[in-house]
């Protein structure tokens, strides 16, 4: 192995192959014993750096195709290259409705016409017509609702707007481009961010003085609409309230904020007798008029989608990391793709490393580059490993990339825009927080570490690059998962597939009630006249309040809040994360690094563990349980770690999650499957320490933490006793092909709705579990409370079980424990232990039966 890479290395330098000495070898060997090891990664990754040139040579997109085919490329991962064509723009000339003022500004700053849909945008705007703007990212959709704002504010002194941004940075980067806009108009008024950042001092300031607010959901349902008679003047002389990044409404968060946005017209018409008309910005959805329209309840609204914006050419690369055969362990010290029965499994190299050499190549020849990975530790970890390589190929930058992820403090996540923006960061390791519209300047090259969820978010991602005209590039690098790999296989399903429909659940009861409460706080509810804000299920949450002891009713038939939160807005997060939090400490500093949820502390801080921060990793120490509060030291680490847990499923009102065990079965029960209400409970018991470089289990170290549970929704099926004897009768493990069955029933949920992947969950079996476990194929909500997702599965669920039971025997690979294409997944918190490929297909094939013949029985169910 080690004269292998020795002559590669040596004939990459020079372009000739060259005789060596022993001492030469002995000397090479000496200084790079870490490749003697017996890992198969570590032989991709040394590999990978023979190959790499260390030349800083600027590169064009399609120079940089050519070369990374050549180098790093070289083992075929380069499996297809799309070129999407440049677009020539459209102009239109100004509204007419626009001030003289206001155009003559826009000529100063450069404008001598306007892109179509900017136009057509702002003249209905300006109008006093509802607009959603649904054009592609970077395409000036700001100015669409800048302009028309500025100009009515610079016209009626007192008139007043509000700005809706999903996450801080927006809002930060928005302030900079008002206030450089009203410089321009030469016109003043106040502007102020009220977030979770403004200190208390600024807020009362931000009340009394701002005309435009600019604000989060969040912000607005926790600190504006419970205190909105603070707000009052802002209230009264509201005109415009702008919500940009549209398309982030969806799931738990589309669904608690249609209904802040209920809360806010009911405030504003009630109580302060206005009418603001909205404009929403969206970038990438199939259904932008009646996704906006649901999420403010709006009867009319100008949908502006012909996008007038120019793009340069952009080169998308799908790059398949290469095959590699590993040898599997007859122990537990195994990594996530070993083969449990010690036989020799074809898996593809690490994803991570691969594109860790690509943000390498990025950064060197000089394409300023984001690389979107779908998790905080991804991020870090790219990072980290990015750096390493930099320091072998280019040593001077290595300090030119960092992490940007959500859990950083205000002063760090702007100071990192702000960098990238002005060109001392080459590259970022980002997750989804940067797939808005901040503005970072120019990206030549994005990078995309899996499939984010949806093509709409892949668009969404790329389109960060290529800003002007310019030419770009985006590179697609697959992990092993089934949605992945098939489209690697068939690109034209990536890039002929239209993008998916958004959807809001506005009528979830769990979260009605919740937001009732909150409204019947802010102003005593009727049912005559909020039923026209909140829907035909409003009774039903009334009284659901009511037996609860919450809401109680007037002689004038008002229902007040009575409940025992003071304020009920606290008592609920409108993104499903809970308000109690643990902080991670570095002890030696007292620096907090980050705070992380409650329901998520234990998957990343215990004691023993690693825990990663910009690119930096900490040993954890100690955690406080009563404090909330995790104590690590820096730690040079070759290793990470990762915990071992369990999770109960109890649904109510249905299947018993740990049944008793019974002598006798009836051999006929339904086989519909059935969405219930459900409470999950997780325990971690341990945890594995896993070498970085082969991303293999060196050790098992036991935990005892408390267990954390919730309430959500599960939907299910169950398995006759009959094909439990099927499996049986073939001395095949039911437990593991119930576990298989799951897994591929999640894995096909994604080509059927529009969700993220920590939206649902299987019911994974333990490999340590003696317990009799429910004859059942199971998903559950991730989301405390549910987002209504386990109902829409429900009705799929036959298309789900034919697609599964498609993707499993259509599958290739040959091994009992399946593969990442099929039976495994990522999400499994049980490494993909206890799965079983033929007992799963026979589960599937008898279950859809029993659909079919239970339906065929009962014709009314279907």
């Amino acid at each position: 192995m080690t004269i292998k890479i020795y002559m590669e290395k040596t004939q990459s330098d020079t372009g000739i192959p060259l005789c060596c000495s022993l001492q030469d070898l002995l000397t090479y060997a000496d200084s790079h014993v870490d490749i003697l090891k017996n890992s198969e990664v570590n032989l991709v990754k040394n590999r990978a750096l023979a190959s790499r040139c260390c030349e800083q040579t600027r590169l064009g997109p399609i120079e940089m195709i050519d070369h990374l085919r050549k180098g790093i490329g070289m083992r075929g991962q380069m499996v297809h290259v799309e070129k999407i064509d440049a677009k020539l723009p459209a102009y239109a000339d100004f509204p007419d409705v626009l001030s003289e003022n206001s155009k003559a500004a826009l000529q100063s700053l450069g404008f001598s016409r306007l892109y179509s849909h900017q136009s057509e945008a702002i003249h209905a705007s300006v109008t006093g017509k509802n607009v959603v703007v649904a054009t592609s990212t970077s395409s000036g959709k700001s100015l669409c609702y800048n302009l028309p704002v500025v100009e009515h504010l610079s016209q009626n002194t007192s008139s007043c707007a509000l700005y809706i941004f999903p996450t801080k940075a927006l809002a930060q980067d928005q302030l900079r481009a008002l206030l450089e806009m009203t410089r321009t108009l030469s016109v003043s008024f106040n502007i102020g961010i009220y977030d979770g950042d403004t200190s208390q001092e600024h807020r009362i300031w931000i009340r009394d003085n701002a005309r435009l607010l600019i604000t989060n959901p969040d912000m607005l349902h926790m600190s504006i609409l419970p205190y909105h008679r603070q707000f009052q003047r802002i209230l009264i002389n509201l005109r415009f309230v702008v919500i940009d990044e549209t398309h982030m409404y969806k799931g738990a968060f589309g669904c608690h904020t249609a209904l802040i946005l209920r809360r806010l017209r009911r405030i504003c018409s009630h109580v302060h007798g206005s009418d603001p008309s909205f404009i929403f910005c969206t970038a990438t959805s199939a259904n932008p008029r009646e996704h906006a329209m649901g999420l403010a309840n709006l009867r009319t609204l100008e949908l502006v989608q012909n996008d007038g914006s120019p793009s340069g050419p952009k080169y998308f690369v799908l790059w398949n990391p290469p095959l590699t055969v590993m040898k599997g362990s007859k122990n537990h010290n195994k990594s996530n793709h070993g083969s449990p029965h010690g036989e020799a499994l074809t898996t593809r190299s690490s994803p991570i490393l691969e594109i860790s050499y690509l943000f390498a190549e990025m950064v060197q020849h000089g394409l300023r580059c984001i690389t979107f990975c779908k998790t905080r530790k991804l991020s870090e970890l790219v990072l980290c490993y990015t750096r390493e390589i930099l320091q072998v190929t280019a040593p001077a930058l290595a300090g030119t990339i960092c992490a940007y992820r959500g859990g950083y403090n205000p002063q760090d996540r702007r100071k990192i825009e702000s960098d990238l923006f002005g060109g001392k960061l080459r590259g970022v390791a980002a997750t989804n927080a940067l797939e808005l519209g901040i503005d970072v300047g120019h990206i030549d090259a994005t990078l995309h570490l899996g499939f984010p969820g949806s093509i709409a978010s892949l668009w969404q991602q790329a389109g960060r690059s290529g800003r002007r005209g310019r030419s770009s590039l985006a590179i697609y690098v697959a992990f092993e998962g089934p949605l992945d790999q098939y489209f690697m296989r068939f690109p034209n399903k990536l890039f002929q597939h239209p993008v998916e429909h958004v959807l809001v659940d506005a009528d979830n009861e769990k979260v009605l009630e919740q937001h009732i409460a909150c409204a019947a706080l802010e102003l005593p509810l009727c049912l005559e006249h909020d039923e026209y804000h909140f829907g035909s299920h409003l009774n039903n949450a009334i009284m659901n309040l009511k037996n609860k002891g919450s809401l109680v009713i007037s002689p004038e038939n008002l229902w007040s809040y009575i409940g025992p939160e003071e304020k009920p807005s606290r008592a609920f997060s409108i993104r499903m994360i809970e308000s109690e939090k643990y902080k991670v400490v570095e002890k030696l500093s007292n620096e907090i690094l980050e705070e992380i949820e409650d329901s998520r502390a234990f998957f990343q801080v215990y004691e023993g563990a690693v825990y990663m921060h910009q690119g930096k990793t900490y040993m954890v120490e100690a955690l406080d349980l009563s404090l909330k509060v995790a104590f690590c030291l820096k730690a040079d680490l070759k290793y990470f770690t990762k915990t071992r847990d369990y999770t109960d499923i109890h649904v109510i009102g249905g299947n018993l999650a740990y049944p008793q065990v019974k002598t006798t079965e009836p051999e006929q029960m339904a086989t519909t499957a059935q969405a219930n209400t459900c409470t999950v409970t997780t325990k971690w018991f341990g945890f594995y320490r896993i070498w970085r470089a082969s991303n293999q289990i060196f050790d098992s170290v036991e935990l005892n933490l408390p267990s954390f549970s919730y309430e959500s929704q599960a939907v299910w099926i169950r398995v006759p006793p009959s094909i439990r004897k099927a499996v049986d009768i073939q001395k095949l493990s039911f437990r593991a092909g119930q576990h298989a069955a799951s897994h591929a029933l999640l894995n096909v949920v994604p080509l059927y709705l529009m969700c993220n992947a920590s939206d649902l969950r299987s019911e994974c079996a333990n490999p340590h579990e003696t317990r009799k476990i429910p004859e059942r194929i199971l998903l559950y909500d991730q989301h405390p409370g549910g987002i209504g997702i386990a109902k829409k599965v429900q009705l799929l669920f036959r298309e789900l079980l034919t697609a599964s039971l498609e993707l499993v025997t259509a599958c290739s690979c040959s091994t009992n424990a399946g593969c990442p294409s099929c039976i495994q997944t990522l999400s499994c918190s049980e490494y993909n232990e206890v799965l079983d490929k033929k007992a799963a297909i026979i589960i599937l094939k008898g279950v859809l039966q029993a659909e079919t013949e239970s339906l065929a029985s009962n014709p009314t169910k279907s």
